[in-house]
């Protein structure tokens, strides 16, 4: 189940995560989840941040709704794992990664802005529940289950915004996507002077 749920993953992307992020990632948990619960923040004000924008598209009204529902009970979720470990919330600056996708996109017309954001969406999910999956296995019991158990949701997120970016598009987005496949491929596979949940390889 999980193979036949992570395979449309690994054809979208363009690399897998590096063993050494796993490697640093395993070494680094407390500031693995507090990013994480910064990154579901995030995604949730994202999320809320197209509704207000794009109220007059439905289909997108209800999809971003649900989403932030969902990303908003994982940052829960995600707190009160920290709660029981004695993780303190702390505010960490974030990584380069959502940012260095968002200078590559286009800055006229606001069809042309809307669909790639939502495809910098598409590739944000997908890296999350391909790392959710990649890093799952070497967790203790309770981290494991829980990052196995938001595969399904970061799988159906990014179909949902990949789906939404060529359904405004109204043409083929292919190249569009490729292009921000190689850029996202390059920031996790370049060395990166900090430890993220979406870093590249830290140095």
């Amino acid at each position: 189940m999980t193979q036949a749920l992570l395979a449309p993953i690994y054809d979208f992307l363009h690399c897998e995560t590096p063993a050494r992020w796993v490697d640093v990632a395993l070494e680094n948990q407390e500031i693995m989840l507090i990013d994480h619960a910064n990154c579901e923040k995030k995604a949730a004000a994202t999320a809320m941040s197209l509704m207000t924008k794009y109220v007059e598209r439905t289909e997108l009204l209800f999809c971003a709704a649900r989403l932030a529902r969902e990303e908003l009970h994982h940052f829960e979720q995600v707190v009160e794992i920290m709660q029981q470990r004695n993780i303190p919330y702390t505010v960490l600056s974030p990584s380069r990664y959502a940012s260095g996708m968002i200078k590559h996109s286009r800055h006229h017309d606001e069809l042309n802005i809307l669909v790639d954001r939502l495809i910098i969406g598409a590739y944000i999910e997908a890296r999350s529940c391909e790392r959710f999956a990649k890093i799952a296995p070497h967790l203790d019991e309770t981290l494991s289950r829980f990052y196995t158990s938001l595969l399904r949701s970061e799988a159906r997120h990014f179909t949902d915004y990949l789906e939404l970016a060529q359904q405004y598009a109204g043409e083929d987005i292919s190249e569009r996507v490729q292009s921000f496949g190689r850029v996202e491929a390059e920031l996790i596979l370049s060395p990166d002077e900090q430890f993220r949940f979406h870093s590249g390889v830290p140095v």
